[in-house]
């Protein structure tokens, strides 16, 4: 009997354990968790008669995936000019002198449906007193070339459902995912976005005046698979997962979609294992399937940590 009393009480323990903690998160969700639906103005360049004006989600560039807008518009008429060969390339200066980027679209498109260029940038640190980024603009009008730039800060991102990770793959080369959305996931099936990227390793000595753009080049990477094992691993939660999840693949726009099933609110870990177009794996790990009350979860050796 003592043992039944015993065995019920630690079962009942487990319970409340989680709805308190769930209860905590969806507290939490009201005060932490952000979502940006629309674009304002970032930056605004005055340069050589003409004004650049970069637009982001929440007027403010974070670290991780920022879909950049651009417009150029002649300084004295305010209208918009056509120009063509327009690039964009961010550039991080440390304080010990080093220079890097982070994956970008270096070449914008413009779209014509909605009159602007678009971009994108993978901020990968946020700015401090030791770190600053630099946007590099070069664009042609009338067949005459222009070179535009401006220090812009980038903030830490709060939002965890748009976290990204770094590493190095198992082929040596330096592989980027950053979370595209939902910003803001529901209780159930999510569509899961991401972007994947890899540095391109320079093959020649810098070139010309600074920056050279050969020297920080990134790609989206084509093809690759990004298998997907969400978890809570939380003690409280067991390290349960859920059903009905999707890996992520590689769409028509270059991002890469699944599904994600969250089926309550809290702290979950994207558990990955990233494949090669010949399903070779580059980086990731099984993780246990076991449910552990009282133990926190084991975690892939790739993964991204949400919460919302």
């Amino acid at each position: 009997m003592n043992k039944i009393i015993f065995l019920l009480t630690a079962i009942c323990f487990v319970v409340l354990s989680c709805t308190k903690e769930k209860t905590d998160y969806e507290a939490e969700i009201n005060t932490v968790v952000p979502e940006h639906l629309d674009f304002e103005e970032v930056a605004n360049i005055h340069s050589d008669g003409y004004d650049i004006r970069i637009e982001a989600l929440n007027g403010t560039f974070y670290k991780g995936y920022n879909e950049v807008r651009l417009k150029i518009m002649d300084s004295q008429t305010h209208k918009e000019i056509n120009a063509t060969d327009v690039t964009f390339l961010p550039i991080m200066s440390e304080a010990d002198g080093n220079k890097n980027s982070c994956p970008h679209r270096y070449n914008l498109v413009y779209k014509t449906d909605s009159d602007y260029l678009s971009g994108y940038a993978v901020f990968t640190r946020e700015s401090n007193t030791d770190r600053s980024w630099e946007i590099y603009i070069n664009f042609t009008v009338d067949n005459k070339a222009y070179i535009a730039k401006q220090a812009i800060p980038v903030h830490e991102q709060i939002n965890k459902n748009l976290n990204m990770t770094a590493f190095t793959g198992k082929d040596d080369e330096q592989y980027f995912i950053a979370l595209v959305s939902p910003q803001k996931p529901k209780v159930g099936e999510n569509d899961l976005v991401a972007g994947i990227y890899k540095f391109n390793k320079p093959t020649n000595s810098p070139a010309g005046d600074f920056p050279d753009p050969s020297q920080f080049s990134y790609t989206e990477v084509s093809g690759y698979t990004l298998q997907l094992d969400p978890r809570m691993p939380e003690p409280s939660m067991g390290n349960h997962s859920s059903p009905n999840n999707e890996d992520l693949t590689q769409q028509s726009g270059g991002l890469y979609s699944g599904v994600v099933n969250y089926t309550m609110t809290g702290n979950w870990t994207l558990n990955f294992i990233m494949l090669d177009q010949n399903g070779k794996i580059l980086k990731g790990t099984e993780v246990p399937t076991d449910f552990t009350p009282g133990v926190e979860g084991v975690k892939s050796e790739l993964h991204i940590d949400i919460l919302f």
